[in-house]
C-alpha cells in the first residue's frame, strides 16, 4: 500500500492532532520520532506514545502493529530523503567535484528540513533487526558519497594533501555533526547549506 493510500486508511473519526486534523501515519510517526529522540526507543512504550499523541494505546493499534513499525516509518523518511538525492541528475552527471557539491548542498537541506528523522537514524544503537537494516542503509549512502570523493581527488579536483578516506570521514562529520545543534528557527536552512558548503569545498577539498 502507498504512503498516501495508508494515511487515507489509517485516519479515524474523532480522533484528531492538536492543530485540529484528523491523525494519519504520517503524522503518528512525527509524534513517535520525538517521543524516540526524547526517551530512547527502548524505553519508550506504546503507552508512551499513545500520551503523546493524545489518543488511546488501542486506537493507536488502529493505525499500526506496534513501534518497531512506527521506527521503520521515520528511518524510511530519513533514508528516502538522502537517497532520493544520490538519483538526482545532478548527482549523476557532471564532474565529480560539482556532483559532490550538489550532494553536500541537498544532503544539509535534508537534514535541516527532516531534522528529526535524519537524527534518529545518526542516533541507532542496532539493538533491533530495524536498526541495524537502517545502519546498512546508511553506510550504503555513506560509500557512495565516499567513493565520490575519491573520485574527484583522483580528476584533481581536491586538495591532493588530503587522503580520500579521510577527507570522506572529515564531510560526513561535517554534516552529520549538525544534528547537534542546528535549530530552525535560529538559522535558515539557505543559510545553513552555503555555510557548509564553504567550510566543505573552500577548506577540506579546495574545489
Amino acid at each position: 500500500m502507498s504512503a498516501a493510500r495508508e494515511d487515507r486508511a489509517t485516519r479515524r473519526p474523532g480522533r484528531r492532532t492538536t492543530n485540529g486534523e484528523p491523525y494519519t501515519l504520517g503524522s503518528l510517526i512525527e509524534v513517535a520520532a520525538l517521543a524516540f529522540l526524547e526517551r530512547g526507543y527502548d524505553a519508550t512504550s506504546m503507552e508512551d506514545l499513545s500520551r503523546a499523541a493524545g489518543i488511546t494505546k488501542s486506537s493507536f493499534y488502529h493505525h499500526v502493529s506496534g513501534k518497531e513499525a512506527l521506527l521503520r516509518g521515520a528511518l524510511d523518511r530519513a533514508l528516502d530523503g538522502l537517497f532520493g538525492v544520490l538519483a538526482e541528475p545532478a548527482a549523476l552527471e557532471g564532474p565529480p567535484v560539482a556532483r559532490l557539491r550538489h550532494i553536500v548542498r541537498r544532503q544539509v537541506e535534508v537534514l535541516a528540513t527532516e531534522l528529526p528523522y535524519v537524527t534518529l537514524l545518526l542516533r541507532l544503537r542496532g539493538n533491533t533487526e530495524t536498526e541495524r537494516w537502517a545502519l546498512g542503509r546508511r553506510r550504503e549512502f555513506d560509500q557512495a558519497v565516499a567513493a565520490l570523493v575519491r573520485e574527484a581527488t583522483e580528476a584533481g579536483a581536491a586538495r591532493p594533501e588530503v587522503d580520500p578516506v579521510v577527507a570522506a570521514r572529515l564531510l560526513s562529520g561535517t554534516v552529520n555533526s549538525l544534528i547537534e545543534w542546528y535549530r530552525p528557527d535560529r538559522v535558515a536552512v539557505a543559510d545553513l547549506v552555503d555555510a557548509v558548503e564553504r567550510q566543505v569545498f573552500d577548506g577540506l577539498l579546495g574545489g
